[in-house]
């Protein structure tokens, strides 16, 4: 057993969802969204290295010490996966370590909505989930991908850097593809996969101009393709999709985007009072023919109202769900306030709570 697998084993019987070793500080593990030190001792630049490099694959060492960061899956079996990287800071090396949960939550563990499980049944297009980094997007995307593979009967591809959540083929044959491991890059795995006779095609992320090209192609080319960007609402995902093409490009982007995005939910996670733990608020966008004609004509900043007026279609806005989650008295209003657009609908439940501790607003 490697010396790390002990903090590893803390991080799961804890119920943490990440691992920070640094030289010079004390472990740091993060606690339904808090940072809190381990009892142990400051950790030392050497020490740490050593324990670090014990469960690098050598390619993966190689690489670290010539550019100063990567990134690797490392698996204790019956344990969880973690999402692993390396980097180089003023005090020495570090490392952050991501747990993946072995069981893949279904959608109704996480109390997703219906919406999803109709889009994973979708035979084309694209489906974006969008958030900052730890807001359960690769969660709630692994949910999706479980759902189809019991659902249909298909062959799913995911490229990820590096692999997560590992599905066992059900319905249909799963094949997972890490980056630097089992293929160059996204985009060559999605090059790739396009002559692999895929139905769905999971890409971790949608970094690069060219692998966003070939994942709006194969969108259009009959595949379902799911991905992540970390962009915090809708319209912003729309805008940064276009704004990467060249200023000539961005009209032909904009018509193949109106015709291939089918759904973008833009997810924050919000620490619950009710229980431990966190749980999702989720802004919703269903491309109906009036979003996808906002997207042609390059007018997202209408977005945010259509999703307003477009309940019927299940499309929520991120208030509208803060709201449900405060009302079903799962988070505080103060975690409401800070996180909600318009402060003005959320400010009167501060107001009420400061009187009920006979304070004044």
């Amino acid at each position: 057993m490697a010396k790390i697998d002990a903090f590893f084993k803390l991080i799961f019987d804890q119920g943490a969802s990440d691992l920070h070793l640094v030289s010079g500080q004390q472990p740091i593990i993060r606690l339904h969204g808090d940072m809190e030190r381990v009892k142990y001792k400051v950790l030392e630049d050497g020490e740490l290295k050593a324990m670090l490099y014990e469960i690098a694959p050598e390619l993966k060492i190689k690489q670290y010490e010539e550019t100063g960061d990567v990134d690797f899956g490392y698996e204790i079996p019956g344990v969880a996966r973690f999402r692993c990287n390396f980097f180089n800071q003023k005090y020495g090396c570090g490392a952050v370590f991501r747990q993946i949960p072995t069981k893949v939550n279904t959608m109704d563990d996480l109390a997703l909505p219906a919406i999803l499980k109709r889009a994973a049944m979708l035979h084309k297009g694209l489906v974006l989930f969008t958030g900052p980094t730890g807001s359960g997007k690769s969660t709630s995307l692994a949910a999706m991908i479980d759902y189809a593979n019991k659902h249909r009967k298909d062959h799913i591809i995911t490229v990820e850097d590096p692999i997560e959540f590992v599905h066992q083929s059900q319905g249909c044959l799963v094949n997972h593809r890490e980056v630097g491991t089992h293929t160059r890059s996204f985009a060559a795995a999605l090059r790739g996969a396009l002559r692999e006779d895929p139905d769905i095609i999971l890409v971790g992320e949608m970094r690069d101009l060219e692998t966003i090209r070939l994942a709006i192609e194969a969108a259009e080319t009959g595949h379902l393709v799911l991905s992540t960007l970390h962009t915090t609402n809708a319209a912003k995902t729309v805008d940064r999709i276009i704004e990467v093409f060249p200023q000539e490009e961005q009209t032909q982007i904009r018509s193949a985007l109106s015709t291939s995005l089918k759904l973008v939910v833009a997810q924050t996670l919000l620490k619950r009072i009710d229980r431990k733990g966190r749980c999702a608020a989720l802004e919703i966008m269903v491309v109906t023919p009036a979003i996808a004609n906002l997207i042609r004509e390059n007018k997202t900043f209408q977005i945010p109202s259509a999703i307003q007026v477009g309940k019927q279609f299940g499309m929520q806005t991120l208030d509208d769900s803060i709201m449900e989650v405060l009302q079903k008295k799962w988070v505080s209003p103060e975690v409401a306030y800070s996180n909600c657009i318009d402060k003005a609908k959320f400010r009167p439940f501060l107001k009420s709570q400061l009187e009920e501790w006979g304070g004044s607003a």
